[in-house]
């Protein structure tokens, strides 16, 4: 990694703030840009660093350059903008017809495009994950419980089925439970999706005395992973603990997991398992 400064553009989330507090510990001196509508204002005002349109293409290669950036890092949530309300400079105009037509070709390639735009500008592009080693997760479980032979059909069940939505540009998770998808993934993300499980009937999902069901998280099989592997953190345990779940699995390697002892610490305390899954455990 270069010893020079760190472009850290950042979107929704406590990731952005991760990324930015490791680049300055290692001397990396980070460059906190925030996008507009889901930067966290806190971390901006700690890092003192400006707010753009994520349609400011231009502007942020010109801060980027001023401030002797030559990596970059994307990190935190960020949705789908609505491009006929964006707010765009000549770079952003002049990009937008490349992203156009990779938007409609699904976020995936989306993203991809708005990284060409940066990498044929000089920019190198990393992805958190080579900021932050320790957000990796490994094989095995995270803390004290593992899923139990009764787990292990629905986090193969809810695998399956998040590979063929990813593949189909529609989400990276998916929820099992006795062999019935309770829920896949889309825009609304992991939250709101876990969200939605304690509305369902009792009949086909766990409860409070008798946990039942898995939520899986992994890459989609097209996946650019230097933005948007799959994240888990302390809202992912307390959703998953609301919907009675018994447990998270997350593809080893191929997904972060956010305040990685507090996670173990609360989901060993509500009892539910936090597992890093590898290709051997889908066989």
């Amino acid at each position: 990694m270069s010893a020079g400064r760190l472009a850290v553009v950042a979107g929704g989330g406590d990731l952005p703030r991760r990324v930015a507090e490791q680049a300055r510990r290692t001397g990396r001196d980070p460059f906190v840009v925030g996008l507009k509508g889901f930067v966290d204002p806190g971390l901006i005002a700690e890092f003192n660093g400006p707010e753009l349109s994520v349609g400011e293409l231009g502007r942020l290669m010109q801060l980027m350059r001023k401030e002797g950036c030559e990596e970059m890092v994307f990190a935190g949530s960020l949705k789908r903008p609505d491009f006929a309300s964006l707010k765009l400079d000549l770079k952003g105009v002049q990009a937008l017809p490349k992203i156009l037509a990779a938007a409609r070709k699904g976020d995936d390639a989306l993203l991809r495009a708005v990284m060409d735009v940066f990498a044929d500008a000089g920019f190198r592009i990393i992805g958190a994950d080579d900021v932050l080693d320790d957000l990796r997760v490994t094989a095995g479980p995270l803390g004290k419980l593992s899923p139990s032979a009764d787990d292990w059909p629905d986090i193969r069940r809810a695998a399956e089925v998040a590979k063929i939505s990813g593949s189909l540009e529609i989400g990276q998770g998916a929820i099992s439970c006795s062999g019935l998808i309770l829920a896949v993934e889309a825009q609304e993300g992991t939250d709101r999706m876990l969200a939605r499980i304690p509305d369902l009937v009792p009949e086909i999902r766990g409860t409070a005395e008798l946990r039942r069901g898995v939520l899986v998280k992994r890459p989609k099989p097209q996946q650019e992973r230097r933005i948007d592997l799959p994240t888990i953190g302390l809202t992912t345990v307390e959703g998953a603990a609301r919907a009675c779940l018994a447990g998270i699995a997350v593809e080893a390697g191929a997904a972060l997991v956010v305040d990685r002892e507090q996670v173990a610490a609360a989901a060993d305390a509500v009892g539910i398992f936090v597992y890093g899954f590898t290709a051997a455990d889908l066989a």
